[in-house]
């Protein structure tokens, strides 16, 4: 007989990750898999989880097994073709949300959205605030859309367009705050073929190049964009601070800092436009 408790006790995963396939392959609640330990399982079931951790154990991220991530108190559907969303990048968000703080109907945009979650955690947080989010792939606005769709209310809704950065964008459109979460790994960087990272899109990780390019055609053209004051924000790697600063203060941003991550890491940078 295969009960829960002999699927954790044979599972060569770590009890953790093996509660979190259960959960999926059951549809039970955590506090089941507890009480309800000794019950007989389906075949079937048991197939379907032997099966997901073999495909963990090879390394695929627990977060496209199951389909979702937590991001911002939010379930986010997650696919490969989109970025697995991360709690460091809860730290945009915020900034954010505080930026808009006093600002009424505010527009914000957020470049490079994929799975949505900036966009859909800034509009959730703020029903009143304008939200365009832009992906040059087709497959991640897709996913981004039925996140949006499934999380939000209709007034809450956000504009999603298909653009490489601001490129799609209608000229007169000018925000209060720009956000976006590039590409900032080098191309050459061994991180890419570890872990999750070799399991997720690569164009959502690295420019091709070393690792500022995107950070530097955003810095370029966000102005544009921008309402006067208005402000960008971008998170970057965890040694590209002082670079991002330098960046946005050669192109006339103003008020430049970064801001540190729950790990004390400078994660997000950013300043305001005022030329």
């Amino acid at each position: 007989m295969t009960t829960v408790a002999a699927l954790l006790h044979a599972s060569a995963l770590p009890a953790l990750e093996t509660r979190i396939l259960l959960e999926h392959v059951l549809g039970w609640r955590r506090t089941e898999l507890i009480t309800r330990d000794d019950e007989e399982l389906a075949e079937q079931s048991v197939g379907r989880f032997e099966a997901l951790a073999r495909r963990r154990a090879a390394g695929e991220p627990i977060a496209q097994l199951v389909g979702t991530r937590e991001f911002f108190g939010l379930e986010f559907e997650v696919t490969p073709d989109v970025l697995i969303p991360r709690p460091e990048t809860e730290l945009l968000v915020e900034i954010a949300l505080e930026q808009m703080s006093g600002i009424e109907a505010p527009r914000v945009l957020d470049l490079g959205t994929g799975s949505g979650a900036i966009a859909v955690g800034i509009a959730f947080a703020r029903d009143d605030a304008r939200v365009w989010a832009v992906d040059r792939s087709a497959e991640a606005l897709a996913v981004a859309a039925r996140n949006a769709s499934r999380l939000l209310s209709p007034e809450r809704k956000i504009t999603l367009l298909k653009s490489n950065w601001t490129d799609a964008l209608e000229p007169a459109l000018r925000f209060e705050v720009i956000v976006s979460n590039p590409p900032y790994i080098a191309q050459n960087d061994p991180h890419l073929s570890e872990g999750d990272l070799r399991f997720e899109p690569r164009t959502a990780l690295t420019d091709e190049a070393d690792g500022l390019a995107a950070i530097r055609a955003i810095i370029q053209t966000a102005p544009f964009f921008l309402a006067t004051g208005g402000s960008l924000w971008l998170e970057h790697g965890y040694d590209q601070a002082a670079d991002v600063r330098a960046q946005l203060t050669a192109r006339g941003f103003s008020d430049v800092r970064s801001e540190r991550d729950l790990a004390g890491i400078e994660r997000v940078s950013g300043g305001f436009f005022t030329a």
